[in-house]
């Protein structure tokens, strides 16, 4: 592991004080794997609390998805992908060979919509998707079957029902907490008389776990590493104690873990340093999704923005100058440090150009440029690092599986774009499960599993029972 003297962060030209101040991020921020190792087994054990009973930090909600797409399946089947500011319908056709044709529409939600009408809104937008494709069943016609992915808590009740517990992400629809969200959705549909039905409400990492697993059968987890991060796995019932229902056919179900929330409000394991304190102390939600907010996209370039605030007081960046910008919350967003990590000019043109036109504080010098780098190269690879915590945790809940092959299915834009985040993570796995369980291991690109994911979903559920 690395360690102060490690030349990778030792900045020629800088001052003494410089330096020093770059040793002590590189002492917070490069993780032992002794320490990784004490937290992967905390981890655990708040999996098994959550497997128990209701209510706990890592909240294990069954999906009630109890199949396996053998990636044979064939036909069109559709889904409603619901975000914050957009909504997608789609339409995706299953060729049999694990391969799948999309083609969509995206709308803006209105500030009506996202304060009043939402679901008149998104049966409009189903309306307007079939009617332009000629695609709207007749009386004749079979009644088309549709995935709901809806990106909000809710408590899971079916299949295809769940109970809204709050409305995040700027939405605040009166009169639907409390209801059943796709009952909301069936009755706007039904006043448009569409012969439309949702069979599937979706979470967005349930959906990336079955969008690789139509691709890559052997897919035992799927994963968001994106502006958020959750994870979605396939769990023996047997093991979750708390489930009341039937058993399925299959002896098992995806979980969502909702593992963002791991470590909230105890603040008792992760390593935190004052630059994540001061991130979850200004953020909206202190003490709330503590995991996430030390390895999501949308956090990131603020924990970066700490720590150059915090040399820059010290007057060991930018001479102790500042700007409007700089000092603003949420002002260097991720991209900026993934640009940063792979500035490999002479002069760090690229990181110039943020410094002094992005963030608006003229005449930085190479010294400057490099302490930027090191700092944005810090954060980026101890969120990798931090992200393989999760992912071998639940691995290794599932022995059984690591002695065949098993894909884990990932989307998001710090897996996608983040320079090396695949990589390193893959390396910090590797060094918690033997070297032939990793030998089965493969990660792979789940691309838009809130999209198609959901259609497969929609594709299961409309399957007779075994």
């Amino acid at each position: 592991m690395a360690s102060p003297s490690n030349t990778r962060f030792v900045i020629a030209g800088a001052t003494a004080a410089q330096q020093e101040a770059i040793d002590t991020l590189v002492k917070q921020f490069v993780l032992s794997d002794e320490q990784l190792g004490r937290v992967i087994k905390e981890f655990r054990r708040r999996m098994e609390e959550g497997l128990a009973a209701d209510g706990k930090m890592l909240k294990m909600i069954p999906s009630y998805v109890t199949r396996r797409p053998t990636g044979n399946e064939t036909g069109a089947y559709f889904a409603i992908d619901l975000g914050g500011t957009n909504l997608r319908v789609l339409r995706v056709e299953l060729d049999g060979k694990g391969g799948a044709k999309t083609e969509h529409q995206k709308f803006t939600l209105t500030e009506e919509a996202k304060s009043r009408t939402l679901f008149d809104f998104i049966a409009q937008c189903v309306e307007t998707f079939l009617d332009d494709r000629n695609l709207r069943p007749t009386g004749q016609q079979s009644v088309i079957q549709m995935g709901f992915t809806f990106s909000y808590p809710v408590d899971q009740t079916s299949i295809n029902s769940g109970t809204l517990i709050q409305w995040t992400k700027g939405l605040n629809v009166p009169g639907c907490v409390g209801r059943d969200v796709v009952r909301l959705l069936q009755d706007a549909l039904l006043r448009l008389g569409l012969r439309v039905k949702v069979v599937a409400l979706v979470n967005d990492s349930v959906g990336t776990l079955l969008s690789a697993a139509y691709s890559n059968p052997p897919s035992q987890m799927g994963i968001i590493f994106g502006t958020g991060t959750n994870a979605a796995f396939y769990e023996k019932v047997d093991s979750l104690t708390k489930w009341k229902g039937p058993s399925p056919a299959s002896g098992e179900m995806v979980l969502s873990i909702e593992w963002g929330a791991f470590d909230s409000d105890e603040f008792g394991c992760l390593p935190y340093t004052q630059h994540d304190i001061k991130l979850d102390r200004k953020s909206i939600n202190p003490r709330k999704q503590a995991y996430e907010k030390m390895i999501s996209g949308m956090y990131l370039g603020e924990v970066a923005r700490n720590v150059l605030l915090w040399m820059t007081d010290q007057r060991l960046f930018l001479n102790g100058r500042s700007s409007e910008i700089f000092n603003a919350m949420w002002s260097i967003d991720t991209s900026y440090l993934s640009s940063a990590v792979v500035d490999s000019s002479p002069d760090l043109a690229e990181i110039q150009q943020l410094i002094e036109k992005t963030m608006n504080v003229p005449d930085s010098t190479i010294i400057d440029r490099q302490i930027f780098k090191v700092v944005a190269t810090l954060v980026g690879e101890r969120s990798a690092r931090l992200s393989a915590i999760g992912l071998t945790a639940t691995l290794l809940k599932r022995p059984d599986v690591l002695e065949h092959p098993v894909n884990i299915g990932i989307d998001g834009s710090m897996y996608e774009h983040f320079p090396n985040f695949g990589s390193i993570m893959a390396s910090t796995v590797s060094r918690f499960l033997t070297e032939a369980q990793f030998k089965n291991v493969t990660f792979s690109l789940a691309k838009d599993g809130s999209g198609v994911g959901a259609a497969i979903i929609a594709m299961l559920a409309a399957l007779p029972e075994n």
